[in-house]
């Protein structure tokens, strides 16, 4: 691994991004990632580190206006998407596991979570990044990438270390409302967040490398042009700029 570059951050990470060593990062559509992990990955792409990340779908369901995206063209248009942002944050591995977006639950889950086993083995990550068991927005099909993950862990022959995605207390309390307004939750369930002091990686992202996810999202323009219109830009800017992970097994 090279020598650690300076990555514009706010405040260091309760684990230096060092620490993460090789990551797989697996979600469910193309924007997961990064909005979730796009700070993360690509200060570890900077440092030198390698980063690997699966989609399962192309998220060719995602839209409220099926008539004019139809399931083929978003698809094939989130691919696109999704290619931009990769290079943006620097991630040169994007690997689609080419699944059908909405109906992740609905598979028998042998298959995939022998693929994600495979992928494991094949990669040999130090750490895995992907969704908690409520899956963030309780999308059902980011709950079921995460009992896949979990599934495929204890399969493969490699044992990395897994870093569920999570929402603090603090990030809840100052974006809730925000987030009640964008309307990204699939239940009537609500994050109660999880405890500051339960995080085991944080990284708060400033100046560059705030920039740099933002326009890693802006260039999912299908999914994020909605968001930045009804928040404004300047609280999608913040709302994106902390991410925080804590260890699968505490959770």
């Amino acid at each position: 691994m090279r020598p650690s570059r300076r990555h514009d951050l706010c405040m260091p990470s309760l684990e230096r991004i060092d620490d993460l060593g090789t990551i797989l990062s697996i979600w469910a559509h193309p924007d997961d990632e990064t909005y979730v992990a796009g700070g993360t990955m690509a200060a570890a792409t900077a440092n030198g580190q390698r980063v690997v990340c699966v989609s399962a779908t192309a998220g060719e369901l995602g839209t409220d206006d099926p008539a004019a995206w139809p399931p083929e063209r978003l698809g094939r248009v989130r691919r696109w998407e999704a290619r931009a942002a990769m290079a943006v944050l620097g991630v040169d591995d994007h690997r689609w596991l080419d699944l059908p977006d909405g109906g992740l639950a609905d598979l028998a889950p042998e298959g995939p979570v022998g693929r994600l086993a495979d992928l494991i083995d094949g990669v040999s990550p130090d750490t895995i990044l992907t969704f908690a068991p409520e899956g963030g927005t309780f999308h059902p099909d980011h709950q079921t990438i995460s009992r896949w993950v979990t599934r495929a862990r204890e399969r493969a022959r490699h044992r990395p270390r897994v870093l569920h995605e999570a929402l603090t207390v603090s990030q809840v309390q100052e974006w809730g409302d925000h987030w009640e307004r964008w309307g990204i939750f699939m239940s009537d369930d609500r994050p109660a967040g999880v405890p500051d002091e339960d995080v085991a990686f944080r990284i708060e992202l400033t100046g560059a490398a705030l920039d740099q996810k933002v326009a890693a999202l802006t260039a999912m323009h299908t999914q994020v042009a909605p968001a930045i219109a009804l928040l404004g830009e300047a609280d999608f800017r913040a709302s994106n700029a902390v991410e925080c992970f804590v260890d699968a097994g505490a959770g």
